[in-house]
């Protein structure tokens, strides 16, 4: 499909968190850098009542709060104000709805994106409106939010009702995850080097860890949170995207089908993690109240105000069964309230087949991929300490850094919705999850589910401030290995 650049960007859910946190902020980097296309309108939605002066102070507070000081320009903020309309619509109202799709005809003059920042309940209904108003067809592209569903059976019926009103390649289902520089980052470094590719698999690799650690409780998004806990939230959508761009055959080229076809062959190659191995495969944990740098924090059940079994942390040992990866276990691990926010991929590469140093301790090199809270690469080597070492030489680990914040100063670190608007705005798929891969990465994690309650596994306590129940730990150190820290 070849796309035009669009004219229209109409956003659902426009007055919600995620709005104000990282889409009109986004919006706002892409004007000052002129890189919004020049006849771009912008039409937000939402159920809340606004005027165009009332939303345009509304955009310009949450600017304000999420932009530092020193990327603030007033020339800029009213230039992107100029491009903004607002029109209130509730989704449960066909007359308001109406009302709304009327308006965007009369906007539209070419290519529309319609950006669906709302529950996933609502992207059915909304697309069936759209469809019957006839902002359908060619032209038109919708970006749909995750979580896709809240299981396999959800996630097929949310994809059916979306693909009866769009083609598949006019669907571009948003992981921001893949929209991060470092995620970026990640295929330049394993597709752009010839040194690490021939490294790249079980003969070499005796382990991989994939942690995204946070510090946070579920500040305010309780009842959300408390109906899908840390594996729908995290693990079925971050984790296995990175799972899939760290283990995936090189495509063939950089486009949305080579690099999607990639990806979608790990998730079919996963082992399924059912009854007989949830017990030694899989640990889940729930935060009771703890302390996160030097602070009381309250537990979980505290901060929901009610009894609950929903994991704030998960713990996997997953097998991609093909030659690449055969034998080599992936550690997967989320979790909240954890002591230090972190998003890393940690390779840990086989031993020397023998050391020629006697009883010195070398340990195994690594490759240590860290993508937040600073982006940085880093690998592990040995090198000799210094001294005359009569006795024997000795051996420290040193750390060969990348460290792109400083490589790269002078370039300013763009939000993720930079990236995935542009792409959206022009028609590129690439970084966006296809229909496929939200399924069959459902289908893996429903089988875990299923899983549980089969084994009558309930969450694990942990104090807030650890890395998670002590049953983590036993999860990698019986295999030998021991998760970093």
């Amino acid at each position: 499909m070849t796309a035009n650049n669009a004219q229209l960007l109409v956003i659902f859910g426009v007055t919600g968190d995620l709005a104000q946190r990282m889409l009109l902020p986004s919006l706002y980097g892409l004007q000052r850098d002129a890189l919004l296309p020049a006849d771009l309108t912008i039409l937000g939605t939402g159920r809340t009542a606004l005027d165009q002066e009332g939303f345009a102070l509304y955009v310009r507070e949450a600017i304000e709060r999420r932009v530092p000081a020193g990327e603030r320009d007033a020339t800029h903020i009213d230039a992107l104000c100029a491009r903004l309309r607002y029109q209130a619509a509730g989704l449960d109202n066909s007359n308001e709805l109406a009302a709304l799709c009327q308006t965007i005809r009369q906007l539209r003059t070419g290519d529309v994106v319609f950006h669906l920042s709302t529950a996933p309940r609502w992207y059915s209904a909304i697309c069936s409106a759209l469809g019957a108003a006839g902002l359908s067809g060619a032209g038109t592209r919708v970006m749909l939010e995750k979580p896709i569903g809240h299981d396999l059976a959800s996630a097929i019926e949310i994809n059916t009702g979306v693909g009866q009103i769009f083609d598949e390649d006019r669907i571009f289902r948003v992981d921001h995850y893949l929209g991060k520089e470092g995620v970026q980052n990640l295929l330049a470094l394993r597709f752009g080097n010839a040194l690490f590719e021939p490294l790249w698999n079980a003969r070499h690799i005796a382990q991989v860890q994939i942690t995204v650690a946070e510090t946070v409780g579920v500040e305010g998004r309780g009842d959300y949170y408390d109906e899908s806990g840390a594996m729908r939230d995290m693990l079925q959508n971050h984790l296995l995207q990175l799972l899939c761009l760290t283990a995936m055959e090189p495509p063939s080229n950089f486009d949305p089908a080579a690099v999607r076809n990639e990806k979608i062959k790990v998730l079919r190659s996963l082992r399924p993690i059912d009854s007989d191995d949830v017990a030694t495969h899989s640990v889940a944990g729930q935060y009771t109240a703890g302390a996160i740098d030097g602070v009381a924090v309250p537990g979980y059940r505290d901060e929901l105000g009610r009894q609950s079994q929903t994991e704030t942390f998960v713990a996997l040992r997953a097998h991609i069964d093909n030659w690449r990866w055969s034998g080599v276990p992936f550690y997967l691990r989320t979790g909240k309230r954890m002591p230090r926010r972190a998003t890393e991929i940690y390779l840990q590469f086989r031993a020397v087949p023998h050391s020629i140093f006697g009883g010195a301790l070398i340990e195994p090199n690594a490759l240590v991929i860290q993508l937040q809270p600073e982006e940085r690469i880093s690998l592990m080597l040995m090198s000799k300490t210094p001294g005359l070492d009569r006795s024997g030489l000795k051996f420290s680990q040193v750390a060969l850094d990348l460290d792109l914040h400083e490589t790269f100063e002078t370039v300013r670190k763009r939000l993720a919705y930079e990236r995935l608007y542009l792409d959206a705005l022009e028609g590129n798929g690439t970084l966006f999850v296809r229909r496929d891969e939200t399924e069959v990465a459902w289908q893996w994690v429903d089988g875990i589910f299923a899983g549980w309650k089969h084994a009558g596994l309930a969450p694990r306590n942990y104090p807030a401030g650890t890395w998670g129940p002590s049953s983590a730990v036993g999860l990698i150190e019986r295999n030998g290995f021991s998760w970093r820290e």
